[in-house]
């Protein structure tokens, strides 16, 4: 079978008849109509993720969009492609049984911070452990939008929301931080409102072979507004910002004046021209170390102590669940023969109940 520019095989075409897929954003916009708050960051997620899609080449009726609950959830319902609407926090299991029986779907899957990191979290640790090929896209507003403004698992410490009127009293999750320690092979973050970066982002994303996960900090203006705004505003987002670009050095800020280097064991925020500081004391990005240390660091780099990492944390090869599995069936045909069900089930002890 002939592959995709992602890799993925196309079924039912042969290299003589196969035939250059041309499609556009207007293929994957279905005919439902789109439900959210006016304002929402989640129109802007949808719009990117459609505008990627033709750039994948693969047919329509091999991609699959597979949600939980949540806001998040209803996406699936807005791409002409297959999809599911599953229960709460179940996406990556679906996604992964999905990816067993058919390998050569694209699968993505499509959560938020409450149902992808509360009553999901195992589910997705295990997605990313096992290195299941989906690409998993986090929408992260700190707060339980659909029912209507609970605190979430990534709400900040001491946030009063309506299920904490005092405070919360529980440390935020770090999601890339809990991606990379679960061993993801695609690590990234992107924001709403920065729409060309994201489309970048989910390109990148779309195009890896492996567990993919994706952070997009999106904003909810009903029940959290503005709750990335003190650095994804236009106005500051390039000096409380960091793009971080494979094989460049840690450099931001309006007058790309600023920049990371390292301290011993830690991340320091330095003046490039101050203290003989120069471009080469920084920090250079490499997305594809093979041990997780840098990508770590960056992961718990936050404002305003520091920049926002932005892009692409960690992107390496690594044989995929589907992959592996195919492996085990082929060792175990070639050592034992095909097999015959019913005469496994006839085999050993049997009793005839009369």
């Amino acid at each position: 079978m002939p592959e995709t520019t992602n890799g993925q095989a196309e079924p039912g075409l042969s290299p003589e008849n196969a035939e250059v897929i041309q499609l556009t954003r207007k293929d994957f916009v279905s005919d439902q109509e789109v439900r959210w708050c006016p304002g929402c960051g989640d129109y802007s997620i949808l719009a990117q993720t459609q505008k990627q899609m033709p750039d994948f080449g693969v047919p329509k009726e091999n991609i699959v969009f597979i949600s939980g609950i949540g806001c998040s959830g209803r996406l699936p319902y807005y791409m002409n492609t297959y999809g599911f609407h599953t229960i709460h926090g179940r996406a990556p299991t679906l996604a992964t049984g999905l990816k067993a029986a058919r390998p050569e779907l694209m699968v993505w899957v499509i959560t938020g911070d409450g149902d992808a990191l509360s009553i999901g979290g195992n589910h997705v640790l295990h997605s990313m452990r096992r290195n299941v090929d989906i690409t998993m896209v986090m929408f992260n507003n700190r707060i339980y939008g659909l029912t209507k403004g609970q605190a979430s698992p990534t709400s900040e410490f001491g946030k009063k929301t309506k299920s904490t009127p005092a405070g919360t009293v529980d440390t935020p999750i770090m999601p890339l931080t809990v991606a990379l320690a679960a061993e993801a092979s695609f690590v990234a973050r992107s924001v709403d409102t920065h729409t060309e970066h994201l489309q970048q982002t989910l390109q990148r994303a779309g195009l890896h072979h492996g567990s993919t996960f994706v952070e997009v900090l999106q904003n909810c203006n009903i029940f959290n507004d503005g709750a990335w705004r003190d650095f994804t505003d236009r106005e500051v987002r390039e000096d409380r910002m960091l793009v971080l670009e494979h094989g460049q050095p840690m450099i931001f800020g309006k007058d790309r004046d600023k920049g990371i280097r390292l301290r011993g064991l830690h991340p320091e925020v330095v003046t490039i021209g101050e203290n003989g500081v120069t471009e080469a004391d920084l920090l250079v990005h490499d997305e594809q170390a093979e041990e997780p240390y840098l990508a770590l660091m960056l992961s718990r780099m936050f404002w305003p102590d520091f920049p926002v990492p932005v892009g692409v944390l960690r992107a390496v090869p690594r044989p995929t669940h589907d992959q592996l599995i195919e492996q085990q069936i082929t060792a175990a045909v070639s050592a034992s023969g095909a097999g015959d069900l019913a005469a496994v089930l006839a085999s050993g002890e049997t009793w005839t109940v009369e």
